[in-house]
């Protein structure tokens, strides 16, 4: 077997939904390692889940070409493994070819002889959206930059027109044009306001003078104010029209001379080492471009119902009790999943998408979970959560949320979802308005379950309250269908036995 069969290069593979690309966690090995078939080799993250993927071949790995943290397309070599290391070692490269073998090394001389084109956007100087030199730029008959000399417009100068720009620092500046230093056309002279009393005010900018755009000076003196009796606050000491306005309402006295401080260096300001720059990328890139898409796609209309739920609360602790269900976690969740099942099927409307010219009303539910894990939002689904009973949907949620937080939810189980639920109670917020999940009609929010005082048989107790909130998309569901789904949920969180009754 020759050297290049050995050599196999494995490509980052579509993991899912069609994405395009995935960043490296964590490399499982490392280069000399001898890997088995279907080992897992890398750990990548996509904008749907962390996964791991294993090896294509057995073999030794030869070269891993991309670091951790590094995001690659899909289709992007990662790592390459020798397929039959027992043949020998392998021959090293040529010096004198590409890895392809079949095409030569380029020479100094022939290098030299490219001409590089240049970077986007290089200008050359003097011409205004001209090509640098050595490139050309190229654009569409009538538009694009114009290759035009750069010419400035004629200004009037107040000094002599080879007059050096002064500075602070005492230092004059001369402006280069060409190959030869050129004097500075002189800056105009600022409009001022003489100073009627001769004094110094906090207004005075420069050598004395008040510092005021004419737009402030026209208000001033409509206003009746010495502009050299106020201190400006804005830049260089210079007066603004609340300088202005403040004085006009008696609110400023007279000024008294003051120091001209730049508002740079008076005004507080923080380094980079005070804020943290968090990349926006995978899960919760997603994330965030699937709920901008929702919100303004979809008409949210939110609903809420505050319920009493200590007959359901009770009952799950007598199903916590029974032999056949000690071992299982039961909790609230459990009887909001079961109630939205059951509603679904009095409603089946509420369980659709609309998919532009016509709604498409699905007869399976394949419900979602919203799940915060470190890496962001996530939203996995129980699959035909309809047909599971209620033992089956336990098991079902408890596996999903504990995949959930092991960040090991792969892109299969997060696709498809049809009805989502956000538990937003176990942060103690009592519920929400929570944003549909793209191609989903409707979200539940459920609160957290508190102990309040309650109207119950004509007298005011100490029952355990929760609140409902319905968001849903109006081009599907109407106010009547939204307000009967969430108020079966309610009914059978209220009475979960008579509702059961009732309804199967």
């Amino acid at each position: 077997m020759s050297d290049m069969s050995r050599i196999k290069t494995f490509n980052l593979p579509d993991l899912g939904e069609g994405l395009t690309e995935g960043e490296i966690l964590a490399w499982l090995v490392k280069v000399g390692d001898t890997i088995e078939l279907n080992q897992p080799i890398v750990e990548v993250e996509t904008a749907k889940a962390a996964v791991e993927i294993p090896a294509k071949w057995a073999g030794q790995v030869q070269a891993i070409h991309h670091p951790e943290g590094t995001t690659v397309e899909v289709g992007t070599p990662i790592i390459a493994i020798d397929t039959d290391p027992g043949a020998g070692p392998l021959e090293p490269p040529s010096t004198t070819a590409t890895p392809s073998g079949d095409l030569p090394t380029p020479s100094a001389a022939s290098l030299a002889a490219v001409e590089l084109a240049p970077a986007e956007g290089m200008v050359e100087p003097g011409l205004i959206g001209g090509a640098a030199p050595g490139g050309r730029t190229a654009v569409l008959v009538g538009y694009g930059p114009r290759t035009t000399a750069a010419k400035r417009r004629p200004r009037k100068a107040a000094a002599p027109a080879q007059a050096a720009v002064p500075t602070s620092s005492g230092v004059d500046h001369e402006v280069v044009v060409g190959d030869k230093p050129a004097a500075t056309p002189a800056i105009p002279a600022p409009q001022v306001h003489d100073r009627r009393d001769g004094a110094r005010g906090g207004g005075a900018g420069l050598g004395g003078l008040v510092l005021a755009k004419p737009p402030v000076r026209k208000l001033a003196k409509d206003l009746g104010v010495d502009l050299g009796t106020l201190t400006g606050s804005g830049p260089l000491g210079s007066i603004t029209r609340e300088d202005v306005q403040q004085a006009a309402s008696g609110s400023v006295a007279a000024a008294e001379p003051v120091a001209v401080t730049s508002t740079a260096t008076s005004a507080a300001s923080f380094g980079a080492d005070r804020e943290q720059r968090i990349p926006v990328k995978g899960v919760r890139k997603l994330t965030a471009e699937n709920m901008s898409r929702s919100a303004f796609t979809a008409p949210h209309v939110t609903e809420f119902l505050t319920v009493d739920v200590t007959r359901a609360m009770k009952a799950l602790e007598r199903l916590r009790g029974r032999r056949e269900w000690r071992d299982v976690r039961v909790s609230p969740l459990l009887l909001v999943a079961k109630a939205v099942l059951l509603a679904v099927k009095r409603h089946p409307m509420v369980n659709s998408t609309w998919a532009g010219d016509e709604i498409v009303v699905k007869e399976y539910v394949n419900l979602g979970i919203a799940a915060a894990t470190e890496r962001g939002l996530i939203v996995p689904n129980v699959k035909d959560a309809g047909r599971l009973s209620l033992r089956e949907l336990a098991d079902a949620l408890n596996g999903l949320v504990q995949t959930a937080k092991s960040g090991r939810t792969s892109p299969a189980d997060m696709s498809g979802g049809t009805l989502t639920i956000t538990n937003v109670g176990v942060f103690g917020v009592d519920t929400g308005t929570p944003i549909l999940p793209p191609g989903e009609s409707a979200i539940l929010a459920f609160g957290a379950v508190r102990e309040m005082p309650w109207v119950h048989k004509g007298k005011v107790k100490a029952r355990q309250v929760t609140t409902l909130g319905l968001s849903f998309d109006h081009r599907i569901i109407d106010g009547e269908l939204g307000s009967k789904f969430l108020r079966d949920i309610g009914d059978f969180l209220a009475d979960p036995e008579a509702a059961l009754l009732a309804w199967t």
